[in-house]
């Protein structure tokens, strides 16, 4: 088990607990929730269901019949666990818990029960009239009973979170613990590698994780004995791909309104600093209601955008942040089917464009090993970045990170994506000055401001690299 320390040490809390717990596994698709609970239980259930999945091609072609579908495999999980074989499907979801509450109550010895329902998202089809029967289930037998423990495990977080962790109806109150699995980080996408036998270095690591996010399922996708780029030509680009029709299948798994979502996510990746609420509605020629902020919402759940402020400016704006949706409605769509495409394309000015813009994402979601490195942990902290708009004799410019601290210090961030040390020139040595001084206009002076180059190996020291007070690597990216 690569990472889940934390995890495992949640789950071991709730189960040594003298009381009934709801435990809600959540997290986006294929990050291995569902194996994180197998190996903790060691696949020993008292109880154990798999909901039928949107994605399959059964399903597809059964929707109209999709709860009827849901209960006959509810059933058969009930009779591979001892339910009398006299008894007929149910009809509906309140008889189908019924059916389960009288099974579970012969297996009932005193000991520790262990119910785990798989992607429980998926059972509520609509109008199934799913969550009534759910809550009566968990409410009159499971949380009635010390020795219960009930695993919940879902990829539309969305749902588990409006319907079950936030509930405001019956189950209000009622999740005892929730675990959010998060995707691999730096450090652990390379333990990944490393147990697996790979010979990938860190530039490579960081690679796979600008295009797979780190997370396992897609990683474990990959051969040895292929380079980098043979491996995302494998994964991505051929006919038969296993990750060609991840795009869709991520959004048909974790929402019930896949196409407008997909849409959303498609307009925001034409743009790297994002949008704000107005520019999507414009774009998008929407209207600017009740269900766009339900699934602005959904999809910040899902972590596969972001809202944040800019620096100095008081509009919200919304971005793109899941490295494989950017990935591939960057450079997959379109483009499938084209045998060795990646290797052909890898160092076109484009891609070389993605890997800056991409590494600029990877730093985003390490910023916890960022503050590390300079050595503000326990300082609170507001991330944003800046677009600074061209004024008449002064040039624009994009600042990729800047980190507010609350000790008076904004730590001014450029992102360099190279092969060797970065080197600071002329031209770059005074534009940063000058991007200092249109952040000090912002604040008055109010406070100091620290310049602060992440890059990959290094900083090439000239004339003009002490431009930058601080340097962060691929080295200390890749920290716990």
């Amino acid at each position: 088990m690569i990472g889940r320390k934390v995890e495992f040490e949640k789950l071991q809390s709730a189960i040594e607990k003298n009381r009934a717990q709801l435990i809600a596994v959540y997290g986006r698709r294929r990050v291995g929730k569902t194996f994180l609970i197998n190996e903790f239980f060691e696949n020993k259930y008292t109880f154990k269901h798999t909901a039928v999945s949107p994605v399959d091609e059964v399903t597809k072609k059964k929707k109209k019949n999709l709860m009827k579908l849901q209960l006959q495999e509810f059933y058969y999980s009930m009779r591979s666990y001892g339910l009398d074989g006299t008894a007929s499907v149910p009809t509906g979801w309140q008889e189908a818990f019924h059916m389960l509450q009288e099974l579970l109550a012969k297996k009932d010895n005193g000991e520790r029960m262990i119910i785990f329902i798989d992607e429980l998202p998926w059972m509520d089809t609509p109008r199934a009239n799913f969550i009534p029967a759910f809550e009566h289930f968990c409410n009159d037998w499971c949380l009635a009973r010390k020795n219960v423990k009930l695993v919940v495990c879902g990829s539309a977080t969305s749902w588990i979170l409006d319907k079950l962790i936030h509930s405001k109806g019956g189950l209000y109150g009622r999740t005892t613990m929730p675990i959010y699995v998060s995707p691999f980080t730096l450090h652990e996408c390379r333990e990944f590698f490393r147990t697996d036998g790979f010979k990938f270095d860190e530039y490579d690591i960081c690679q796979a994780y600008m295009a797979f996010g780190g997370i396992p399922y897609y990683l474990d996708q990959f051969r040895k004995g292929l380079s980098l780029a043979q491996n995302i030509d494998a994964i991505l680009y051929e006919d038969e791909a296993p990750l060609g029709d991840e795009f869709d299948n991520l959004f048909t798994s974790q929402f019930a309104n896949p196409g407008i979502l997909k849409r959303i996510v498609q307009t925001l990746s034409g743009t790297r600093i994002g949008l704000t609420r107005d520019e999507l509605v414009r774009k998008m020629n929407l209207s600017s209601g009740g269900s766009l902020t339900d699934n602005l919402s959904a999809l910040e759940k899902s972590k596969l955008i972001q809202e944040y402020i800019p620096f100095g400016e008081s509009d919200p704006k919304y971005k793109l942040i899941d490295p494989f949706c950017v990935f591939y409605l960057k450079h997959v769509v379109g483009n499938t089917g084209a045998p060795n495409y990646w290797q052909a394309h890898e160092k076109s000015p484009s891609v070389i464009s993605w890997m800056g813009h991409a590494f600029e994402d990877v730093c985003w979601n390490h910023i916890r090993q960022i503050k590390h490195a300079l050595g503000i942990d326990g300082v609170i902290t507001k991330e944003s970045s800046w677009n600074i708009p061209s004024e008449p004799g002064r040039r624009g410019a994009q600042i990729d990170l800047m980190i507010e601290r609350d000790d008076r210090f904004i730590c001014m961030c450029e992102m360099k994506y190279t092969r060797g040390e970065f080197e600071v020139k002329k031209d770059y040595g005074i534009s940063l000055l000058g991007r200092a001084d249109r952040v000090q206009e912002v604040i008055k002076g109010r406070k100091s401001v620290m310049s602060v180059l992440v890059t990959t190996y290094g900083l090439k020291r000239n004339e003009y690299s002490s431009r930058f007070d601080r340097v962060v690597t691929l080295e200390d990216l890749f920290q716990k």
